[in-house]
């Protein structure tokens, strides 16, 4: 069961072709009370994300919701908790949706150093 309150996150990426799709879903996630934060979509890697992509912020209790609405649109996305292990968020913790990407898990922060718990909420990379 997840915890209602739990920070996550979700990826969502995109190529040039699925751009203007990803980001309808950007707009209705920044319109949605319960997306605390939308990031910028950025059309290149950046940290272990090695394609295009934003990330949006939310609590355990969106994330069916999320979920619903990222598979509506065909995208691929990273839905993970934040805890205090960042490899683990993007790995075992973590759901694909769709064809997954390989991940840079050598720029994630070492267990019980996530610098992505302060940030929750606040900003994208």
């Amino acid at each position: 069961m997840t915890d209602p309150a739990a920070p996550y996150h979700a990826h969502i990426y995109y190529d040039a072709a699925e751009r203007p799709a990803a980001a309808v879903l950007r707009d209705d996630f920044a319109r949605d009370p319960a997306i605390l934060f939308v990031g910028s979509m950025t059309d290149g890697g950046v940290g272990p994300h090695p394609v295009a992509q934003y990330e949006v912020h939310f609590r355990g209790s969106a994330v069916p919701a999320v979920i619903a609405a990222i598979e509506a649109t065909g995208l691929r996305a990273l839905v993970h908790p934040l805890t205090d292990d960042d490899l683990a968020d993007h790995t075992t913790l973590a759901r694909w949706i769709g064809e997954p990407v390989e991940l840079d898990v050598t720029v994630l922060d070492p267990p019980g150093v996530n610098q992505g718990v302060p940030r929750f909420g606040k900003a994208d990379f």
